[in-house]
């Protein structure tokens, strides 16, 4: 054959090889874009309704958090108008006037009042988001890790109180490097935020698009995650059911110690018109009494742990070196709700009547 003939079909041949090649990348190249594509889809939708339940379980963290504190406050208020009155009474009666309530049961709440109390104070210093979230999270394992550590609950006031909880959620809403709401890394810990954050920081960068092998490894990234978001919803769906039944006790049993407590307030404003008040004695024993036993039992409420605190083979708390109540996590990596404790000071707390 001549050579011309030989040259030509070769460059025939040649040209079909690149048509070839060049039409298998565009191939390769379309099919990594619609795998991209899809996984963003699919992340995107499922990360708006996760955020979402994120977002809610936040807020119901955040608001009996606050509640929390709030009556913590009051009862600091509640003990110094108590026992101002009861002075009042015993310097005007020759008897000694004393309430009839458990001094354990006292010192429960004046340790709630006082820990929360500074707890305030340190935050608003501080202007620490999340921290009333993290009370509701934490403020009841403060109180485990005072128990088991033979220190007061009163004690953990001020910088220890704060630090204590900030440092237990640090893990969590810290570490994860801007996840967004601190309720749900705290619930969750870095089990979904972390893979959610590094998803988020390259999984779709325009370099995963370059080859097909790179979009199926974004495809697999991104299926994980999913399906980490899917257990973290329901997660946070069963940590809201429980924070809200938290919330409608413990604010219910605030509405009937608000009660004795303004009436309270009422006979303190009395001393200060130089009104006898022993001719009150009985109702004002009788207020601070009822006041004391429904105080008892919001602290009962506040001080159970919202996630269960890990125990050693002796029954005893583990803490960390940093005296932090270690929790509970599921096979999933995920805090373990403390619900049998909860039900139980939940059930005893509910036929209170007032």
């Amino acid at each position: 054959m001549p050579l011309p003939f030989i040259l030509a079909g070769a460059a025939v041949a040649a040209a079909g090889f690149g048509a070839k090649k060049g039409y298998d990348g565009y191939q390769d190249k379309s099919e990594a874009n619609a795998i991209v594509e899809d996984s963003k889809r699919k992340y995107n939708n499922e990360k708006a309704v996760f955020d979402k339940k994120n977002d809610l379980t936040n807020q119901s963290l955040t608001k009996l958090g606050e509640l929390q504190l709030n009556v913590g406050r009051d009862f600091k208020e509640f003990r110094t108008i108590a026992e101002k009155l009861l002075e009042k009474l015993n310097q005007s009666n020759s008897k000694d006037i004393a309430v009839d309530f458990p001094q354990h049961k006292l010192d429960e709440i004046d340790g709630l009042a006082l820990s929360t109390t500074a707890y305030m104070g340190k935050v608003a210093g501080a202007g620490a988001a999340g921290a009333a979230a993290a009370y509701a999270v934490y403020g009841g394992v403060m109180a485990v890790a005072a128990a088991s550590t033979g220190t007061p609950i009163a004690a953990l006031s001020g910088a220890a109180a704060y630090n204590a909880t900030m440092a237990a959620i640090g893990g969590g809403s810290i570490a994860a490097g801007g996840f967004g709401m601190a309720g749900g890394a705290m619930v969750l810990g870095g089990v979904v935020a972390a893979p959610i954050v590094a998803i988020a920081g390259w999984a779709f960068a325009s370099h995963a698009e370059e080859a097909l092998s790179d979009s199926r490894k974004t495809r697999r990234e991104v299926n994980e995650i999913v399906e980490k978001m899917e257990k973290g919803r329901t997660q946070l769906d069963k940590t809201k059911l429980y924070v809200d039944k938290i919330y409608s006790e413990t604010d219910r049993l605030y509405s009937v110690f608000r009660e004795y407590f303004d009436s309270l307030k009422a006979f303190d404003q009395l001393i200060s018109t130089k009104t006898d008040i022993s001719k009150f004695e009985d109702d004002v024993i009788r207020l601070i009494h009822n006041g004391y036993q429904i105080a008892a039992i919001l602290t009962d409420i506040i001080t159970t742990p919202l996630f269960k605190p890990k125990h050693d083979e002796n029954g005893n708390v583990v803490l960390s070196d940093e005296n932090i109540v270690e929790i509970e996590t599921d096979s999933e990596g995920m805090q373990v709700i403390n619900e049998s404790e909860i039900e139980i000071v939940l059930a005893a707390s509910s036929s209170t009547k007032k």
